[in-house]
């Protein structure tokens, strides 16, 4: 029944009053049943009662809003946090190849180092051996057997050059191949320190992808700990409803609540049958906001799965490898926030996009202090948007919140709420 849907939703006495005048109420839906018919002693005392529990219903509802604003935020820092997360991830891949590089760079430095080096201690070998040669045939320059051969004064000096040349030569050389292995030993050097470098921003990689990780963790726990209490108040203000009801019944609240419904069937019956004739997209715009509005609120307490929702009603929903699962929206049939629009102004031949980031570029931005109703409402974090809702007017909406919940109407949070409204119609 309509006071039921209402209940669920934990909807103020103005947003009943806007609920009763707008919502459409599904086919066969049965009227309150009569109420008692006490005594005046007793309806004093059941009206007393019903007092001190809409008391207590008023204010489990404020702690209850509360908690919800508190998991939005913490579903914003836990969506910030898992960007940090692919960040710190990112910057990981990027130093490990570096390293890798840098590994790879300083190995082959060192091979060529050795090479160098090898090279230079053979040519060194090689000038002691003529050097010790030289001396044992007592002349520095060469074997005394060079000089016995010598056909005359020129042939000698000739092969006094030569040996001079030769001795030269090899001392050329080694001091070249000395050149070349220390050339060698500063690149390996070089290469050594680029991969300590290396090696030195890959751990401080490492250190802040733990830090990422445990912050996304710390986040996620947050929520999760946010989660259990808002369950625990949602349980408790759904359980004062329920008294707050029955004492409202008691006190002849429901009579009223009756009338107010037959009222409104009828006219729903007229425009019903209006809108059959001329079909909603002949509608003049304010008749177009109607449908809208009557659309979104006719699934006043349909449960919430990400991802659901389309054109054509609530839908299963699918998985996002965090929250939604751990509530199973996957296994359940419902709307998210931007499935539940999509499915409103489908009513009018309006086709929108399955994420709330695209709804807020179409239609047209109007300032907050004119949104009217059939507006949508957006809010933010960092300028990202990650919440839509509709407005219906006197500072109430109908929203898909989060996993764990249901369709519902709502004050207007504004809290990390946009700068603008999106005026379709």
């Amino acid at each position: 029944m309509l006071t039921r849907r209402v209940r669920a939703a934990g909807v103020t006495a103005a947003s009943v009053a806007l609920l009763l005048t707008l919502a459409p109420v599904p086919a066969g839906a049965e009227a309150p049943p009569p109420p008692p018919n006490p005594s005046d002693a007793e309806l004093r005392d059941s009206r007393a009662d019903a007092k001190a529990r809409a008391g207590q219903v008023g204010e489990l509802t404020s702690r209850v809003a509360d908690a919800e604003a508190k998991l939005i935020a913490l579903q914003a820092e836990v969506e910030l946090k898992l960007e940090e997360a692919n960040k710190a991830l990112v910057d990981l891949q990027a130093a490990e190849e570096a390293a890798r590089v840098a590994r790879a760079d300083a190995e082959a430095a060192r091979r060529e180092a050795d090479g160098a080096g090898r090279v230079v201690e053979q040519a060194r070998r090689d000038v002691d051996a003529f050097v010790a040669g030289s001396f044992k045939q007592g002349s520095t320059i060469g074997s005394v057997s060079a000089y016995l051969g010598a056909q005359g004064v020129e042939d000698l000096l000739a092969k006094i050059q030569l040996l001079n040349s030769v001795s030269g030569s090899a001392i050329d050389a080694m001091a070249e191949l000395d050149r070349a292995r220390v050339d060698k030993a500063n690149k390996d050097s070089a290469a050594r320190a680029a991969l300590d470098l290396a090696n030195a921003k890959q751990a401080e990689a490492e250190r802040a992808k733990r830090a990422a990780d445990a912050a996304t963790e710390a986040a996620r726990a947050a929520q999760r700990d946010q989660v259990a209490r808002a369950k625990e108040l949602i349980a408790a203000r759904d359980a004062a409803e329920q008294a707050l009801a029955a004492a409202q019944a008691r006190a002849g609240g429901l009579e009223h609540q009756r009338q107010r419904y037959l009222e409104w069937l009828a006219a729903k019956q007229r425009e019903d049958a209006a809108r059959a004739r001329g079909g909603a997209a002949g509608l003049p715009a304010g008749g177009r906001v109607r449908v809208v509005i009557e659309r979104a609120l006719a699934q006043l307490g349909v449960t919430y799965a990400w991802g659901g929702g389309n054109a054509n009603g609530p839908t299963r929903g699918m998985r996002d490898g965090g929250v939604a699962d751990a509530f199973g929206d996957y296994q359940k049939i419902g709307f998210d926030c931007s499935g539940l629009m999509i499915y409103a102004f489908a009513g009018v031949g309006i086709s929108l996009p399955h994420y709330s980031g695209y709804q807020a570029e179409r239609g047209r931005r109007v300032p907050l202090d004119d949104m009217a109703p059939g507006d949508m409402l957006f809010w933010q974090t960092g300028g990202r948007i990650h919440h839509v809702a509709l407005y219906l007017g006197n500072e109430q909406m109908v929203e898909a919140p989060y996993s764990g919940a249901h369709v519902r109407i709502a004050s207007v949070r504004y809290g990390g709420i946009a700068p603008f409204a999106v005026r379709l119609l």
